[in-house]
């Protein structure tokens, strides 16, 4: 945290999520410990992200500093967002980080955030952490953070002034505390090696702890946020290059089904009270909290008895439960996929519907839920982007509203990632057939865009509201080619008036039809020439009847 200014520690934890998100599948893949259900990297990322979102709902009132505000209620907040976020062993440990950090940041009103203090909150973090968990294991994260801090200590040594007084400028601090943080970084990845000859688990599986590693990257993002540039780097430690093997460790939760996560909200609440009951119907528990919100994380085979411990305690909220076997099993098919040759190029399409997922998956390409108004964060694109089981990734954003987006996320990768400016669906499906997973990501994007602009594209759909013109009103059909208003009125009208427009010279009509679509395929069929052939698929997508394309 640079200064007491909120808006400078929003780009300080932007930057630290932004790194993991790099990262976030490698960490998955990582992930043994307790159980192999491979998804720390998800879990920490979600930890992470509702910690941003609450600075930044804070940031957003006014540009008032971390005083003016009351570092108290800043706590508070942030404490209480990374808890309530938190999900998993992992990330419930990550939440007690943050927690611990953040009393030690509070504790010091009126002082700078400087690199003594820093030295302070990594080590109320670690100490957090550790009393958080029942049975502490070495080798994990726990280690991980506890060396950092120690380092962090040490390298206060090496440098003359730690303490920020009236010399400061926010140059120094950055740099003070980036130096800091870079050495702490450097023990860490220390430890993140060491930590099979301290887990067996570990060892056994051929890898390094998940959260560990995640630890590491996470302040490298911070280093980086602070200087402004790149990272520190990391050793990279993914599966497919170190030749992990599949592993089943020897851990309790092997026998129980499903992670449950959930809050509760009450008063006079008491965690040691719980934990005792929760481990009589399963194993992997975690009660962090204070007297006024609780997150409870357990493995069982029966979520609803692990929420009815709290019945006339408090009031049970954000329930998320997690099928580990199946994750195992989702794990297992990664890593066996991982095991042969890595396409060099992979592509990945923005969708809107299942339907379209779908028809994007037929040709290779991964598809990312964009949900009904296409709007996706540049953290779902960037998970997105490290989902694709490529070094190199082409993004097909298929809508104007997602490319700012897109390149945003292209940026923070450390994949080689091209962003096509697509604006439409049937664009990016045509884009799609072109994707050649053995060349680099530049032939593909050219080819991939030639592809696309070889096809002219259409569209019906209802309007949601009245043209001023008086040309129509709501619920009308409404049809373009491309993005030029042709027809409009009855839906079987308005479909052969784009139809017409774009059969001309066309061999073949591809029509996508969504949610609600008036007209099937035969009916839509009898509206074209018969020198021109329909190619139907469904979509499913919301908004738009009918989606059509002519090549």
């Amino acid at each position: 945290m640079p200064d007491p200014s909120l808006v400078r520690f929003r780009a300080v934890v932007h930057g630290a999520l932004a790194h993991l998100e790099t990262r976030r599948q490698e960490i998955n893949d990582l992930n043994v410990f307790p159980v192999a259900d491979g998804d720390t990297g998800d879990n920490m990322a979600l930890t992470l992200q509702a910690v941003l979102e609450e600075v930044e709902t804070l940031a957003a009132i006014d540009d008032r500093t971390l005083d003016e505000i009351g570092r108290e209620e800043v706590y508070d907040r942030i404490a209480r967002a990374a808890l309530l976020g938190a999900r998993g062993n992992s990330g419930v440990i990550l939440s007690q980080l943050v927690r611990g950090a953040a009393e030690e940041l509070i504790s010091r009103p009126g002082e700078l955030i400087d690199p003594i203090m820093i030295s302070s909150a990594m080590g109320r973090a670690a100490q957090r952490a550790y009393a958080s968990v029942r049975m502490p294991a070495e080798g994990t994260m726990l280690t991980v953070m506890r060396v950092m801090a120690a380092a962090a200590a040490t390298a206060l040594v090496d440098i003359d002034n730690p303490r920020l007084g009236s010399e400061w400028n926010a140059e120094l601090q950055n740099r003070l505390i980036a130096d800091v943080l870079e050495q702490a970084i450097a023990a860490g990845e220390v430890a993140v090696k060491e930590g099979p000859e301290l887990l067996p688990v570990l060892k056994e599986a051929g890898v390094v702890d998940a959260g560990g590693y995640a630890v590491t990257i996470i302040f490298a993002g911070v280093v980086a946020a602070l200087r402004g540039g790149e990272a520190p780097d990391l050793d990279h430690y993914a599966p497919a290059r170190t030749h992990a093997k599949v592993s089943h460790p020897e851990h309790e939760s092997s026998t129980y089904r499903y992670c449950t996560n959930f809050a509760v909200t009450g008063h006079g609440l008491e965690s040691q009270r719980f934990i005792p009951l929760l481990e009589n119907i399963g194993d992997s528990v975690l009660v962090v909290g204070d007297q006024q919100t609780l997150k409870i994380h357990v493995h069982t085979d029966d979520p609803a008895t692990a929420t009815s411990v709290f019945d006339g305690a408090g009031e049970v909220s954000r329930l998320d439960v997690a099928d580990m076997h199946a994750q195992v099993v989702q794990r297992e098919a990664r890593m066996a996929a991982g095991g042969g040759a890595q396409q060099r190029t992979g592509a990945l399409a923005v969708v809107s519907a299942a339907g379209v997922g779908e028809l994007f998956r037929s040709f290779g390409v991964q598809p990312l839920d964009g949900g009904p108004t296409m709007n996706p964060s540049t953290y779902d694109l960037l998970a997105g982007i490290h989902e694709v089981a490529a070094e190199e990734v082409v993004v097909l954003p298929n809508s104007p509203n997602v490319i700012m987006a897109a390149e945003r996320a292209a940026d923070l990768s450390d994949k080689t990632v091209r962003v096509l400016p697509l604006r439409s669906m049937q664009a990016g499906l045509a884009a799609a057939v072109a994707l050649q997973s053995t060349a680099d990501a530049a032939v593909n994007a050219d080819a991939m865009l030639a592809a696309a602009a070889q096809i002219r594209t259409g569209a019906v759909a209802p309007a949601a509201r009245v043209d001023p013109a008086g040309r129509y009103g709501i619920g009308d059909a409404v049809g373009f080619v491309d993005d030029e208003l042709v027809a409009w009125g009855q839906p079987r009208d308005t479909l052969r008036g784009v139809l017409e427009a774009l059969a001309s010279g066309a061999e073949l009509i591809t029509c996508i039809a969504g949610q609600g679509a008036p007209l099937g395929e035969d009916a839509v069929a009898s509206l074209l020439d018969g020198g021109v052939e329909l190619e139907w698929e469904h979509g499913g997508q919301p908004s738009y009847w009918w989606l059509l394309s002519a090549e």
